[in-house]
């Protein structure tokens, strides 16, 4: 054996793992990111519920009293803060359950990456750590799509027949 033909093997190898790695990915890395995206949405969504459709008072009081919108160096009272309360909430158990399952898969990433904005606003410290790293996982997701294990990619693939009449 040459070592132009160890060269040749190791070059074949390299790539045939590397495409297996990519092939393999491509099914793990999409739910993989849906989950961690969900994930702190989710904890903080249970926080704010006493039980089914039953906001916490400590929920309405974050956006009454709390939670400020900075905005070109000033703070700002959230307009209508119990709205926002319900709506933030709802949308902190339903859109993560959403994604984990992937379902409305981009436009729910979508909607936590508008929310990940609005947290910013609200919390301009905490860009680093958590805003950052939010968004980049909400981009990723909007970017490579709910992947094969998803729900909106068996819907993708669910059968036509009953749109065209039959059979």
């Amino acid at each position: 054996m040459t070592a132009r033909t160890s060269i040749e093997t190791v070059e074949s190898t390299v790539r045939e793992v590397s495409g297996w790695l990519a092939c393999a990915a491509q099914v793990v890395a999409p739910p993989v990111l849906r989950i961690a995206l969900a994930v702190p949405f989710f904890k903080s969504g249970l926080t704010k519920w006493d039980g089914f459709l039953s906001l916490s008072p400590a929920a309405t009081f974050l956006f009454e009293e709390e939670f400020k919108l900075h905005i070109f160096g000033q703070a700002y009272d959230f307009p209508q803060p119990t709205a926002f309360a319900y709506l933030d909430s709802i949308a902190e158990i339903v859109l993560p359950v959403l994604l984990v399952i992937g379902f409305a898969t981009r436009f729910s990433a979508l909607a936590l990456l508008v929310m990940t904005g609005v947290i910013q606003l609200v919390v301009p410290e905490g860009w680093a750590n958590f805003h950052l790293p939010w968004a980049g996982l909400a981009l990723a997701i909007i970017a490579l799509g709910p992947g094969a294990l998803s729900l909106d990619r068996l819907l993708e693939r669910w059968p036509r027949s009953w749109e065209e009449g039959g059979t």
